[in-house]
């Protein structure tokens, strides 16, 4: 096959895989909210959970959830997590992030909470409501420290089928 010129269209899809360090990795994840979250059940199997989360300052990574849910006993049995954070796009860039899990339980995050929700959407008009929504709700929070990251990757044509950059 002859290689394709760098200037067709096809060439915006060419696949990366950009090794990143720490700030580059946080400028990435910073306004990605759209996450799967992976845990290991008791039996060693994956679970997979789709949910919206946010970086905080410290460079930790943070979602919401009922204590209830599959992911917190996961995480309460084996702190090993993962998560993918995606681009909005469904052909975006995704990095895959390590860490240490944590589950931060009311009544004692219910400050947590107002970083979570800075990290996602930035000022409640309220705090106290919202402090007051998540106590009623009864939610709480999974705190990733981060161990380790992939590259930055992006799906796409291998970059062998173009003629070399110039």
């Amino acid at each position: 096959m002859e290689p394709i010129p760098r200037s067709d269209s096809r060439a915006q899809y060419i696949a990366r895989n950009d090794q990143v360090g720490r700030s580059e990795l946080d400028d990435f994840v910073r306004d990605r909210h759209r996450w799967v979250l992976v845990t290991t059940r008791r039996d060693g199997r994956v679970q997979m959970s789709p949910l919206s989360g946010g970086l905080l300052p410290d460079g930790r990574l943070i979602t919401s959830t009922y204590p209830q849910r599959a992911k917190v006993a996961n995480v309460r049995g084996n702190a090993q997590v993962s998560v993918m954070v995606l681009s909005d796009e469904w052909n975006g860039a995704w990095v895959q992030v390590d860490g240490q899990a944590e589950v931060l339980d009311l009544p004692d995050a219910v400050d947590d909470f107002v970083e979570y929700y800075r990290s996602i959407s930035g000022e409640h008009p309220d705090w106290d409501e919202y402090r007051q929504a998540m106590v009623e709700q009864g939610k709480c929070l999974i705190r990733v420290e981060v161990t380790g990251w992939g590259p930055i990757a992006s799906g796409g044509f291998p970059e062998s089928m173009f003629e070399p950059e110039s």
